[in-house]
C-alpha cells in the first residue's frame, strides 16, 4: 500500500515524541461504495493543483482520517486515482481504468470461449460414429423390440426430449394409473411449454376417471388436444412422424419401438382415421350425458353380436362389475326380456328418434 504522504495529501499526526507501545492489530474494514464515491466526487470537484489537507477532507465529507485515508488507497489501487508530478492526487476517468484492469480479463473470457467452441466441435464429431453405429445395433433403425419396462419408460423420456414438432398418443382401457400420471405430467407439460404439439386419444371410460380428468385438465390448457373413442383401439405413441411405439403381445411391460418411415406413415394415418371419430373431451354434463349414452349403444351392440360381459369390459375399457351393472339398466330401462331384444329395441329407439 502506498503510504498517504506519497499520495498528495497530508493529515494530523501524533505529537513528537517516544512512539506508544503497540496496542495490538487493528482490523480496518474496507471502505463501502458509498465512501468511496463520495472521496472520489470530492477529488474530481477540487482544483488541480496543490497539497490535500486529508485531515480537512475527512472533516468535511463527515470521515475519519483512517477512513478517508483507506478510500484513497483503495481509489488508487484501482487506478481511479494517481500521483500527479507535484505529489497532488489525480482523478483518472473510469472508462480509462475499465479498459485497463478488465481488458486482460474479457481477453481471457474470449480465449476461454474459443477453447469451447473449439472442444464442442471435436466432441461433436463423434455424433455421426454415434448413430451410425446405434443404427447398426438396431439393425438399420427399423425394429428394435424393448424387452422391460425400464427401458420402455427409458426410450419414451429419450423420444419426448428430442421431440420438436408433434406427439400423438393413443392410450385405451379407461382411466390410467395414478403412478403412470405422476410420471407422464411433468415430462408433457414441459413439453407442451416448448412448442411441442400434443393429440391425446382415450376411451369414454377415462372421462370417469378423476386422476386421467385432473390430468386432461393441466394438459389441455397448455394446448394439447384430447379425444375419446367408444370402441377399443391399439396402444400407440408417435413422436414427430419418424418414430413409434407399440405393444408387444402376451408382454405388457415390453414394446417395439419402430422406425421404418413407410410403417409410422401407416400408424400416422390410422391415428388419423380414429381421431375423426373421436369426440373431444370437455368436462361438462351435457356431453357426459352424451358418452354415456354412446357407452350404452356400445355395449348392447356387442352383447347382441355374442360377446360376454368380460370380453365387452375388456374391449369398452371398463371393469366387468360396471359392465354388468349397464347392461341390467339398459335392459331395464327397456324394458326388455333379453340382451337381443335390448339391441333391437335400442336401435329402434334411435331410429325413431
Amino acid at each position: 500500500m502506498i503510504p498517504p504522504t506519497q499520495l498528495g495529501w497530508r493529515h494530523a499526526g501524533p505529537p513528537p515524541g517516544p512512539a506508544p507501545e503497540p496496542a495490538g492489530p487493528v482490523e480496518q474494514c474496507p471502505p463501502s461504495q458509498e465512501t468511496l464515491e463520495r472521496v472520489y466526487e470530492y477529488v474530481v470537484a477540487r482544483p488541480l493543483g496543490g497539497e490535500l489537507d486529508g485531515a480537512a477532507a475527512a472533516g468535511l465529507l463527515g470521515l475519519s482520517p483512517a477512513e478517508f485515508g483507506a478510500a484513497v488507497d483503495q481509489l488508487t489501487a484501482w487506478g481511479l486515482l494517481r500521483t500527479g508530478p507535484d505529489q497532488e492526487l489525480v482523478p483518472v476517468s473510469p472508462d480509462v481504468t475499465v479498459s485497463r484492469l478488465l481488458g486482460p480479463l474479457e481477453r481471457e473470457i474470449r480465449a476461454r470461449r474459443l477453447q469451447i467452441e473449439e472442444q464442442r466441435r471435436r466432441l461433436m464429431a463423434f455424433l455421426p460414429l454415434f448413430e451410425a453405429g446405434r443404427s447398426a445395433r438396431r439393425g438399420g433403425h427399423q425394429v428394435e423390440l424393448l424387452e422391460s419396462l425400464d427401458e420402455v419408460r427409458a426410450v419414451i423420456a429419450e423420444l419426448v426430449e428430442q421431440s420438436t414438432t408433434e406427439i400423438l398418443t393413443a392410450q385405451p382401457g379407461g382411466g390410467r394409473r395414478e403412478d403412470v400420471l405422476q410420471e407422464a405430467a411433468p415430462r408433457d407439460i414441459a413439453t407442451l411449454r416448448k412448442g411441442v404439439e400434443m393429440r391425446i386419444l382415450y376411451q369414454h371410460t377415462a372421462r370417469y376417471s378423476r386422476g386421467t380428468s385432473s390430468y386432461v385438465e393441466q394438459v389441455t390448457r397448455l394446448g394439447a388436444q384430447v379425444r375419446t373413442l367408444d370402441d377399443q383401439f391399439m396402444r400407440l405413441l408417435v413422436f414427430d412422424r419418424q418414430a413409434a411405439l407399440i405393444p408387444v403381445p402376451d408382454n405388457p411391460n415390453a414394446a417395439a419401438l419402430v422406425r421404418d418411415p413407410h410403417v409410422v406413415a401407416f400408424m400416422v394415418e390410422s391415428y388419423e382415421r380414429l381421431w375423426l371419430a373421436a369426440d373431444p373431451l370437455v368436462v361438462d354434463a351435457e356431453t357426459q350425458a352424451e358418452i354415456t349414452d354412446d357407452l350404452k349403444e356400445a355395449i348392447v351392440r356387442l352383447l347382441s353380436e355374442g360377446m360376454t360381459d368380460a370380453a365387452v369390459a375388456r374391449r369398452l375399457g371398463m371393469s366387468v362389475r360396471t359392465c354388468r351393472r349397464h347392461v341390467a339398466e339398459i335392459m331395464a330401462a327397456l324394458d326388455a326380456e333379453s340382451r337381443f331384444q335390448a339391441g333391437y329395441l335400442l336401435a329402434l329407439q334411435n331410429h325413431v328418434s
